[in-house]
Parts: C-alpha cells; structure tokens; sequence
C-alpha cells in the first residue's frame, strides 16, 4: 500500500468497507466478547435489531438484561409487546431490572401489536422496545425502523424458532443457538464485513440459560 495512503486510512474518522462499521448511539451489551463484534461496540441505540431463535429458553433474554437495566439507569422505560411466555419476574429483578418501568403489553390481534410497537419504539421515554411478531411486509418494518430512529430507541424483533427473517431494514440482525452449555450469537448482518465464526457468551461448564 501507497504509504501516504496508509497514514490515510490510519485516522479514526475514515471507515473502510471490510471493518464494523460505527454506530455512534451504541449501547453496550454486557457481554464483552460480543460488544467486539458489533458496530459502535454494542447494540444498535436508535435502530432495528433482529434476532432468531434456534430454540427457547437458551438465554436469549437473559442477553439482553444487561442493558436493559443500563438503560433503566438513564431514567427510560422497557416495554415488551406480546412475549410468547409470561416473564419470571425474581429473575429480572435479580439481573436489576426495575419491574415497575418494565411494561407488558398484550394485544388481541397482530394490527393492535402492531400499532403499540410502533407508539413504544416513538415514545422519548422509552430506551428499549422488544416485541414478538408474526410476518409482517417489507413496507411496515420500514415504518418501525423509522419510528426507532426518530424515537432514538432499541427495538428488538424476536423470531421465534420456525419463523424466517424478514425485517430486512434491520441494522443488525442475529441467530442464537446453544453450544456445549453456552450462547452461540451468529451475526447474519451488520453495518461492516462479514463475521465467519459465531460468538460464544458464558464459560465452559456453565449453562448460559440457568
């Protein structure tokens, strides 16, 4: 390489098509291992984040709590649209959440989901909004990804085991599965290159999902 170029491309600022790209309202995970693979070292602040499920009850919320209480720390509220299981509260608390601004919302059908995620990812007070929600087009996660942005909220599009991808506005997108007792994170996409090996979370021995 040209050295000039070199000294070049050597400055902070200037961002090359084969690193992770920077996400400047990042929000630390908790878990350094993956923060290193994700833009701005932590999960997307103001953005769509898309996450799949090999099965549940692997840890898939417990990867999550971290930030969540993090964000509870700032004065912002979590609120979970339509969660397939109902929430063991002891354990959330233990993992510091604040159970009196995390908030349940159940609908009677997908239109009513739709619309509370949409409020919940717009909302100034909100700093995390997850939801659980069937297929939905192109055209409606586009609007959600908006509403995350102008909201400057996490959102969080849970996929549960069967269901197929499909939030392609999403900035960042991951599939779980368990390994050998810890969580396999396989980043599928990012702002950045390519990640060939998944992340594991938790040490040998010890059951990520306990």
């Amino acid at each position: 390489m040209n050295p000039a170029l070199a000294v070049v491309l050597s400055n902070p600022a200037i961002w090359c098509g084969g690193d992770c790209a920077p996400e400047p309202a990042a929000l630390p995970s908790g878990f350094p291992a993956l923060d290193a693979v994700l833009p701005g070292r932590g999960w997307p602040g103001n953005a769509l984040t898309e996450i799949l499920l090999e099965r549940e009850g692997i840890g898939e919320i417990r990867l999550a709590l971290p930030a969540l209480a993090r964000l509870q720390a700032q004065g912002r509220d979590i609120v979970w649209i339509a969660p397939p299981h109902v929430p063991y509260a002891p354990a959330l608390a233990t993992a510091g959440l604040d159970l009196a601004r995390l908030l349940i919302v159940r609908c009677r059908n997908p239109a009513d989901q739709l619309w509370a995620y949409e409020q919940a990812l717009r909302a100034p007070e909100c700093g995390a909004a997850f939801a659980w929600l069937g297929s939905h087009d192109d055209r409606l996660m586009r609007r959600l990804a908006v509403a995350a942005r102008e909201g400057r909220t996490w959102g969080v599009l849970w996929r549960r085991p069967g269901q197929r991808a499909i939030a392609t506005i999403a900035s960042l997108r991951l599939a779980l599965a368990p390994q050998e007792g810890r969580l396999s994170v396989r980043v599928m996409k990012r702002r950045g290159g390519d990640l060939a090996q998944p992340v594991l979370i938790g040490g040998k021995g010890t059951a990520f999902n306990a």
